[in-house]
């Protein structure tokens, strides 16, 4: 299996040198900006092509590691060379595959999906920590069944998802990390209006959010919930409530007051929650 990738940004630098690690071939890297298909193909000892029909010729799948909304017009450039029983892949995790590659099957090419379930912030340092990661996958049987076990034998975790529930699993990759951002953003909001500084704000809070997020993964959020709510605690509640004169900021709370409710109550049966 030779991988071509196209898009030299930081998902292709990282699952490109994760794969080469691994001892999968990288054939090299097409990218509209040549200086950063060059840079990519050092950091992962694989090729650098101006040509992009040279790229799918050498290659068995090509990678399309471009921004959502860039990976069709990249695909059709693609489309435009012979593809015949190549696959064709995107890393994307809102958009299937054959949403992503309109017309594929006529041109006798089979489309995949490999979403990276991590936040990769950095195209240099970001692969060493991808082999911990959940690579999950969606789109033709065909390439599934050869994905999946290249992935399994490389000992990645791999998941198998249906077209159909691609939006639900981006939604709940969302709410756990980039929601969880605006979370800690309005907290160290609130911290700096009792006279923390930012820096000071999120140094206070990261104790808090490792020891609590350490308790979640080890023991699942029900048991780990704590707090006023969990230990049915109006009175705190009301003092909460009072510290938030914003109508967004009341809803924001008690939505998710709400859904602590529903946790606290699974978590403690006897207990009426009912005042909450």
């Amino acid at each position: 299996m030779n991988i071509g990738i196209v898009g030299a940004g930081k998902v292709g630098f990282s699952f490109g040198r994760l794969l080469a690690e691994k001892g999968v071939r990288i054939s090299g890297y097409y990218s509209r900006n040549s200086d950063s298909a060059r840079e990519a193909a050092e950091f992962t000892n694989s090729g650098h092509y101006t040509d992009l029909g040279k790229l799918i010729e050498d290659s068995d799948a090509i990678f399309i590691t471009v921004p959502d909304n860039a990976i069709t017009e990249v695909y059709r450039q693609v489309a435009e060379f012979e593809i015949q029983d190549k696959y064709i892949c995107h890393c994307s995790g809102a958009c299937t595959a054959e949403e992503a590659f309109p017309g594929i099957h006529t041109q006798g090419a089979y489309a995949i999906s490999i979403h990276l379930l991590f936040p990769i912030s950095s195209k240099y340092n970001c692969w060493r920590e991808l082999a911990g990661a959940f690579f999950c996958v969606e789109g033709d049987a065909k390439a599934v069944e050869v994905f999946v076990p290249l992935l399994r034998g490389l000992g990645l975790q791999v998941q198998t998802i249906s077209p159909e529930s691609k939006a639900q699993y981006h939604l709940s990759c969302a709410l756990a990390s980039n929601f969880v951002c605006a979370l800690v953003q309005r907290s160290a909001e609130l911290l700096g209006g009792c006279g923390f500084s930012q820096t000071d704000a999120l140094h206070a809070l990261a104790p808090l959010m490792r020891s609590n997020l350490a308790h979640v993964i080890e023991h699942g959020a029900v048991s780990a919930l704590t707090g006023p709510i969990e230990r049915g605690d109006t009175q705190t509640v009301q003092k909460h409530l009072s510290c938030l004169t914003e109508r967004d900021d009341r809803q924001l709370y008690a939505l998710l007051g709400l859904e602590q409710v529903k946790m606290a109550q699974e978590k403690h049966p006897e207990q009426d929650y009912g005042t909450l």
